[in-house]
């Protein structure tokens, strides 16, 4: 009886599927470098400016809404223009070599490149207004940047972190006139209260792990 497979039909084989683990590995990976965040957690992102929140939250108390305006209104927070920084600027500070680029952008009309440091994949929706119209405080996010010299990412953004506060909205959920608060409350200091705020603000827990709320 002829032979049916080449002699050499079990090597081919065995190269073609370490072919198709080493294209899957590589396609894993590329996946992963292009949704991983492009600064770890806790490292500082350098920026044009070195912009402390300390100083200007935690020193000066500016309120988060007066450089991220839409933070209420839209899905995202926003980015103060150079006229904003300036309404101090332009008085303060303004021969520090440090502010030499604000400066120079205010000159020019050329904006300055913020660098982001919460950056989600394009395939992940996350809407500021409906957060904050929540009661979702900033610091179970963004954390107490009133003490951070540099802004840095206090928190992974992974799925199962979003998830945790989907699940139980009630451990995160504050009343409106403390959403922009910079404190030290852990999750579910008062369960009571967090319950009654999740029926005032109308949360339907049933749909917040759906896929369509954040992917879209």
């Amino acid at each position: 009886m002829a032979q049916i497979f080449h002699p050499r039909s079990g090597l081919y084989a065995k190269l073609t599927m370490l072919a198709l683990l080493v294209v899957v590995v590589g396609l894993v990976a590329a996946w992963r470098a292009l949704t991983a965040e492009p600064h770890g957690e806790h490292e500082a992102v350098e920026q044009p400016v070195p912009f402390s929140h300390q100083h200007h939250v935690g020193e000066v108390g500016l309120d988060c809404r007066y450089c991220h305006a839409t933070v209420e209104t839209r899905a995202s927070a926003g980015m103060p223009s150079i006229s904003t920084c300036m309404t101090c600027h332009s008085q303060l500070f303004t021969n520090q070599p440090v502010l030499a680029p604000l400066i120079e952008s205010a000159r020019t009309g050329i904006p300055l490149r913020w660098m982001r440091v919460h950056d989600l994949p394009g395939f992940v929706y996350f809407d500021h207004s409906i957060h904050v119209a929540k009661g979702v405080g900033c610091v179970s996010c963004h954390g107490r940047v009133d003490r951070m010299p540099l802004t840095r990412r206090v928190a992974s953004l992974s799925m199962r972190w979003c998830l945790d506060c989907h699940r139980h909205p009630e451990r995160f959920v504050r009343p409106h006139d403390e959403v922009f608060a910079m404190d030290d409350r852990q999750p579910g200091d008062d369960e009571r209260l967090g319950m009654a705020l999740v029926d005032a603000y109308r949360i339907d827990r049933r749909r917040l792990t759906d896929c369509s709320v954040c992917h879209r």
